[in-house]
C-alpha cells in the first residue's frame, strides 16, 4: 500500500506523554520483564506433558521470540512510539493493520490483568482464609490503576522493584540449583541425570503440548517497546533490551527448566500441584521453599498486572492518536492518558466479574478469544519489519541501530515458526478452540479496521 495512505498524523504519537522513564527503570523492565507470571504458574503443565524435553521446548519457543524482539526492536528503535507494534503495523502495511493489531492486544492485556488478579488474589486469600478473593482484586486494581493515573516514573518505579525481586530471585533459585547438581550444595545429593534418562516419555505429542505451553509464556516482552517512547532515550533503550534478549531468555526461560527438570523427577505430582519451582526447592530440603516461592509468584502476578494496565493504556492512546479509537481515551493530564488507564483497569476488573457470574460460557469465551492473539501480533510485526526494512535502507539508512540478522531470510524463518504453532495448535482439541475464536475476533476486527480505512480515504 503506498505510503501517502498509511501515513499517521503529523504529530508524534506519544508528544504529550511525559518522559519521565529513566534509563535504569527501562533496563529493569527489560531484565524482569522477560520473567512473566507464565514461567512461575504455567511452565508446570508442560513439564507434566513433555517431561524432559520441556527444555527443548523452551530453547525452540525462546529462538522464535528472540527473532522477534529482533524484529520489534529494529523498527522500534527507528521510529520510537508508544504504539510499538501497532504503529509500525499501520506505517508498513495500513491503518486497517494497526486497528487489528492494536485493538486485538488491548482486549489480550486487559483480560490479562482480571486473570493475574484472581492468581493474586488466590494466594493471598490462602495466607489470610476466610478473606473475599474479590476484595483482594479489587484492592490490587486501585492500587495498580493509582499507581498508573498518578505518574509514569510511578509505574517505573514499581516495576523496576518488582523487576529487582524477580530478577533476584530467580538467579538464587539457579545458583541453589546448580550447585545441588554438581553435588557440592551442602546437605543434598547430587541426582546426576538419572530424572534425564526418559527424555520423551510421551513422545513427539507430549513435546508439541509442551511447545505451545512455552511459546505463550513468554508474553509480555512487547512492554519495553512500548515503555521506550516515555524513556529519556528510547532509541538508546531499545537497543540495550533487544541486544540482552537473548542471553536472558537463555538463562531465565531455558537455564531454569534444565535446572528443575534435572532436580526433580518429570512426573512428580508435585510439579503440577505445587509448581515446579517449589517442587525444586522441597527436594532441595530448603524449609518454607513453598511460602517463598508464592511470594515471588505474587510479585510476578502484580508486576504483571501493573505493566498490562500500563501496556493497554498506551497501546489505545497510540491507536486514538492515529484517529482509531474514542477520542475520549487520548486525552491527556500530567503527562499519563489518565482516561486509557481508567478504561483498561475496568475492562479488567469486568473480566474479574465475569469469571464469577459467567465462568463457564461469556468468561470461557473470552479467554479462548485472546488464546492467539500473541501469535497475530507477531505475525503482524514480521510482516512489518520485512516492508520497513526495505523503505528505511532507501529512505534513512542512519535509524538502522538495532538490524535483524540475516535479513530477509530468518525473518521468513520467523514467519514459517509461527505458522508451524498456528499448525500445531490446530492438531490439538484443546487450542483449536483457543486458535479459531481468536481468529473470528481478528476477522472482525480487520473487517472494522479496513471499512474505517476506506472511509477515511473518502473524506
Amino acid at each position: 500500500m503506498p505510503s501517502s495512505t498509511t501515513t499517521e498524523t503529523p504529530r508524534r504519537d506519544d508528544v504529550s506523554l511525559s518522559h519521565g522513564l529513566k534509563q535504569r527503570h527501562l533496563s529493569m523492565i527489560a531484565l524482569g520483564g522477560v520473567i512473566g507470571a507464565g514461567l512461575f504458574v504455567g511452565s508446570g503443565a508442560g513439564i507434566a506433558a513433555a517431561g524432559p524435553s520441556i527444555v527443548v521446548a523452551y530453547a525452540l519457543s525462546g529462538l522464535l521470540v528472540m527473532l522477534v524482539m529482533r524484529m520489534l526492536g529494529e523498527m522500534s528503535a527507528a521510529y520510537p512510539s508508544s504504539g510499538s507494534f501497532s504503529a509500525h503495523a499501520e506505517r508498513a502495511i495500513g491503518p486497517w493493520a494497526g486497528f487489528t493489531a492494536g485493538w486485538a492486544f488491548w482486549v489480550l492485556l486487559c483480560t490479562a490483568v482480571g486473570l493475574e488478579g484472581i492468581g493474586a488474589a488466590e494466594i493471598v486469600s490462602g495466607w489470610l482464609p476466610g478473606t473475599p478473593e474479590w476484595a483482594w482484586v479489587a484492592l490490587f486494581m486501585v492500587v495498580f490503576c493509582g499507581t498508573n493515573l498518578a505518574a509514569v516514573k510511578n509505574f517505573g518505579e514499581f516495576e523496576f522493584w518488582f523487576a529487582a525481586l524477580k530478577v533476584g530471585a530467580i538467579t538464587l533459585f539457579l545458583v541453589l540449583g546448580v550447585l545441588a547438581i554438581l553435588g557440592i550444595l551442602p546437605g543434598t545429593d547430587s541426582p546426576g541425570t538419572s530424572h534425564l534418562s526418559d527424555f520423551l516419555p510421551n513422545g513427539g505429542e507430549g513435546l508439541v503440548i509442551g511447545l505451545l505451553a512455552s511459546v505463550f509464556a513468554y508474553g509480555g516482552l512487547e512492554t519495553v517497546t512500548i515503555a521506550a517512547a516515555e524513556s529519556e532515550n528510547p532509541v538508546k533503550g531499545v537497543a540495550s533490551a533487544v541486544r540482552t534478549a537473548m542471553w536472558r531468555i537463555a538463562l531465565f526461560y531455558v537455564g531454569s527448566m534444565a535446572v528443575i527438570v534435572t532436580l526433580v523427577p518429570w512426573d512428580s505430582k508435585e510439579v503440577v500441584e505445587k509448581g515446579p519451582y517449589v517442587a525444586a526447592l522441597d527436594e532441595l530440603g530448603i524449609p518454607g521453599a513453598g511460602q517463598l516461592m508464592n511470594v515471588v509468584v505474587l510479585v510476578a502476578l502484580l508486576s504483571a498486572m501493573n505493566a498490562n494496565i500500563y501496556g493497554a493504556s498506551r497501546i489505545a492512546y497510540s491507536l486514538v492518536g492515529r484517529g482509531q479509537g474514542p477520542k475520549v481515551l487520548g486525552r491527556v493530564s500530567g503527562g499519563v492518558p489518565r482516561i486509557a488507564v481508567l478504561a483498561s483497569s475496568v475492562f479488567g476488573f469486568v473480566c474479574v466479574l465475569l469469571s464469577y457470574w459467567r465462568p463457564n460460557d461469556v468468561f470461557s469465551w473470552l479467554l479462548n478469544m485472546i488464546g492467539a492473539v500473541i501469535l497475530v501480533v507477531w505475525i503482524f510485526i514480521a510482516v512489518s519489519q520485512l516492508r520497513l526494512r526495505r523503505r528505511l535502507e532507501r529512505e534513512a539508512p542512519e535509524k538502522l541501530v538495532v538490524r535483524m540478522w540475516a535479513f530477509p531470510w530468518l525473518t521468513w524463518v520467523a514467519l514459517a515458526g509461527m505458522a508451524a504453532v498456528f499448525v500445531l495448535m490446530a492438531r490439538q482439541p484443546d487450542t483449536r478452540v483457543q486458535l479459531y475464536s481468536t481468529g473470528g475476533m481478528v476477522l472482525v476486527l480487520a473487517a472494522v479496521g479496513y471499512g474505517w480505512q476506506k472511509a477515511r480515504a473518502r473524506q
